[in-house]
């Protein structure tokens, strides 16, 4: 069994290393503020984050019988058509949601 200095001192440096690293975006915060490829990412990374996530879904369609993929088409559709037309993400994730778990349920 260590003694208990030996633990302090490793409970001191797991103190100081944990808060080094949720101080350290803090202190760097300021210095991108003003970056111009900063802005640019904050602009895009939405963006490409969503295509990303949208593509990794649908590359894996849910059921082995046909017509494969056509539940993740008609969801992916409903919350394209319910955030084009209420420009509400609440409301297009939870019907998206809503309208896949249906068909998936439906079609077995």
């Amino acid at each position: 069994m260590p003694d208990v200095g030996y633990i302090a001192a490793a409970l001191g440096v797991f103190l100081v290393v944990t808060f080094a690293l949720r101080a350290a975006p803090f202190l760097v915060v300021e210095r991108l503020r003003e970056s111009r490829a900063v802005g640019w990412l904050g602009a895009r990374m939405p963006v490409g984050i969503m295509v990303i996530l949208v593509i990794y879904t649908l590359r894996d369609p849910a059921g082995t019988t046909a017509p494969r993929g056509l539940v993740e088409a008609v969801a992916l559709a409903v919350t394209v058509g319910l955030h084009l037309w209420r420009r509400n993400a609440l409301l297009s994730i939870v019907g998206g949601t809503a309208v896949y778990a249906a068909l998936l349920v439906a079609l077995g």
